[in-house]
């Protein structure tokens, strides 16, 4: 199995210092965060926000293998990740991650969908890198 690999350099310290992550395909190259990007509103990326989209596109795919395993042949997933950042001690933690689903697959049941969905938001390795309360909110569409 591959290794992924992605870099962050921070150019100054604690709040007036700025950062740039890259990874490994450079999808993101010399992307910038710093203090106001994470904890405000300011142009750029933070860790959360990567968190999100990560956890947002394993979920999304692993589903999507889970649901071909069972025999269904068609569909479309869409997943939207939230991730919250809370003060924990003298630091911080990702106190939460919540996942909305909104999915069309022909011929299944709800009960079907709802067991498939919810053994991919605990399998994903995504969720099994967290450690937090994972939501999901799955809606099945006609």
């Amino acid at each position: 199995m591959p290794t992924r690999s992605a870099s962050a350099r921070y150019e100054g310290l604690g709040p007036t210092g700025k950062g740039h992550v890259s990874t490994e395909s450079s999808v993101l190259k010399d992307q910038a965060y710093d203090f106001n990007t994470r904890f405000g509103d300011a142009r750029g990326t933070n860790p959360e926000e990567l968190a999100a989209a990560a956890h947002a596109s394993c979920f999304t795919m692993a589903l999507s293998f889970a649901l071909a395993q069972a025999g269904y042949k068609d569909g479309t997933l869409k997943t939207d990740a939230a991730v919250t950042i809370a003060k924990d001690g003298e630091g911080f933690k990702i106190s939460k991650s919540a996942l909305t689903l909104s999915a069309k697959i022909p011929g299944i049941s709800e009960a079907d969908f709802a067991k498939i969905a919810a053994g991919a938001k605990a399998n994903c390795p995504i969720s099994k890198l967290f450690n937090t309360e994972i939501t999901l909110d799955a809606k099945l569409e006609a």
